[in-house]
């Protein structure tokens, strides 16, 4: 890239952190320094508030980048990801938010307790959704990484690597100052940037083809190299057996794992009620519904204009289609519409990968402080004490975070959610549905559930085509791959549910009727909610 394209690409993303920064100083001079206040904001913002934020946390660098991305290299077998994702939003809206928010205070690990013995059920949720947010946080940090590298023209990896430590910082900073109500306020900011942003390129892409969709499908599909079937099933995924098995279990993990992502079910919390909570998914749907309609035209777009090879030749997973498609739309690399568009294209990218990870720390600090910590120090941890212990585990979660994202540069975000939401699928989604819904399900079946979905699921991806035995895998240079599909939903989520049925039907304590009736109560009317 140009030198402009490096200087007005770097004064717009500081002027979004300078924004951010100036937004978290505030909140955190005017908070009281509560629990509630750092882990819930004071449940003091309104349902569109407060969907424009879930839309925030949800629309990240996977949904940017990596959709696309995907679309413009695989054509109609990148879509499942849209599609997955959105779908996704229906569990949410009917299954999970009300009664999430009825029944809890802060994290996940409210709802299952509420009828448990605390500690054993706090602990495995606790490391589940620990778990499932640094996976979440590395697909961010590998986006950062592949911006830096398209930046800077691909020649310094040292820059690449000191772009994902600064992002981490950031995260750590916003997290530990402002807590859940700067992240909100950040969130918001966010998804108005990107939606915006968004929504001019794929105004650009259509004039581009005259307003002509099926024109711009058939450019797309002549380009690609591959013709007709570029628009047909099976391009990624319609080889062998094995990978229309992934397919099934990819759309799986995306259809099932967004109930279970923590940083999601966090935002439930920040409304004053439950019925706040619903107008808050249905706000968020429209948003993100949205927002994937308009990534597909961008992955087809980037496909018909820019072209997969130029595409796969800037980042072998896809990650930079949507910034490289900006440069073309707005005259060429030399052109000064080209260098502007790409500028902002590529600080509100660092935008929503800022934005997405302080949302994901906080929720995973809050596992740690809420449910971990809180389990082990029963005796002397205060609501002062946990806060306090949140934002050391920010700066914990941030390295291991970083640490890992280096270590997956050369992944695609999309694909690496969609691990994350694998394990949140297996470990996180029965334990819930079980907890709100099963009248029998007992202390063991919880600990069962979360343990018999997680360990198979990073078990899983440890042994897959991901990290060893092939050329695009972590570590290529050695084979320890046993399991021979890319995602593990197909069989670990299953195994998630089976283990908290089995779990259960084994137990030689049985239910606490008297608990469950007042969850019951609690979660479907609200009385005694928080």
């Amino acid at each position: 890239m140009t030198e402009n394209h490096q200087t007005l690409a770097l004064v717009l993303f500081s002027a979004f952190v300078a924004v951010t920064l100036g937004i978290t100083t505030w909140v955190s001079r005017n908070r009281h320094g509560s629990a509630e206040e750092f882990y819930a904001g004071g449940r003091l913002f309104t349902p569109m508030e407060n969907g424009f934020a879930i839309a925030g946390d949800y629309m990240s660098a996977a949904s940017f980048l990596g959709i696309s991305g995907l679309i413009a290299l695989y054509g109609y077998d990148g879509m499942l990801y849209s599609v997955g994702f959105l779908v996704a939003w229906l569990v949410v809206l009917f299954l999970v938010a009300e009664l999430v928010r009825n029944c809890g205070r802060f994290t996940l690990a409210d709802v299952v307790a509420a009828r448990m013995r605390e500690r054993p059920v706090r602990i495995a949720a606790g490391t589940s959704s620990v778990t499932v947010s640094v996976l979440y946080l590395v697909a961010q940090m590998v986006g950062a990484g592949s911006l830096v590298a398209l930046l800077l023209g691909g020649s310094s990896e040292a820059a690449q690597s000191w772009t994902v430590v600064g992002v981490g910082a950031l995260m750590v900073v916003y997290v530990s100052l402002g807590g859940m109500r700067a992240t909100t306020w950040i969130q918001i900011v966010k998804a108005v940037l990107l939606i915006g942003g968004t929504i001019a390129l794929t105004v650009l892409v259509l004039a581009r083809f005259h307003g002509d969709f099926n024109r711009l499908l058939t450019a797309a599909a002549e380009r690609s190299g591959h013709g007709s079937s570029f628009l047909a099933p099976g391009l990624k995924y319609g080889g062998d057996w094995t990978a229309r098995f992934d397919f099934i279990s990819l759309g799986l993990a995306l259809v099932l794992g967004t109930a279970g992502l923590p940083h999601i079910l966090s935002r439930f919390y920040t409304v004053p009620t439950a019925r706040a909570a619903r107008r808050s998914v249905i706000w968020a749907i429209g948003l993100i519904g949205g927002f994937y309609l308009m990534t597909i035209v961008l992955g087809f777009g980037a496909a018909a204009i820019v072209g997969p090879d130029a595409v796969r030749g800037s980042n072998a997973a896809g990650n930079t289609a949507v910034p490289l498609l900006a440069l073309d739309l707005g005259g060429g690399a030399d052109s000064t519409g080209g260098t502007v568009l790409f500028a902002v294209v590529a600080a509100v990218a660092f935008a929503t990968i800022l934005a997405v990870v302080a949302g994901i720390t906080l929720a995973s600090s809050a596992s740690v402080a809420h449910d971990l910590y809180a389990s082990l120090r029963r005796r002397t941890s205060t609501p002062r004490s946990e806060v306090a212990v949140a934002r050391v585990a920010a700066v914990g979660i941030g390295v291991v975070a970083i640490a890992l994202g280096l270590l997956a540069r050369d992944l695609n975000v999309a694909f690496l959610v969609g691990l994350a939401f694998a394990v949140a699928a297996s470990a996180n989604l029965p334990v819930l549905l079980y907890s709100l819904f099963w009248r029998g399900f007992t202390t063991r079946g919880a600990v069962w559930a979360v343990y018999g979905g997680l360990v198979p699921a990073v078990l899983l991806v440890v042994l897959s085509p991901v990290v060893s035995g092939s050329p695009d895998s972590l570590f290529p240079g050695v084979d320890f791959q046993y399991f021979p599909l890319q995602n593990p939903g197909l069989i670990s989520i299953p195994l998630g549910f089976a283990a908290g049925w089995l779990g259960t039907v084994t137990s030689a304590e049985g239910p606490d009727e008297a608990r469950h009736a007042e969850t019951e109560v609690r979660s479907l009317t609200g009385a005694g909610a928080a």
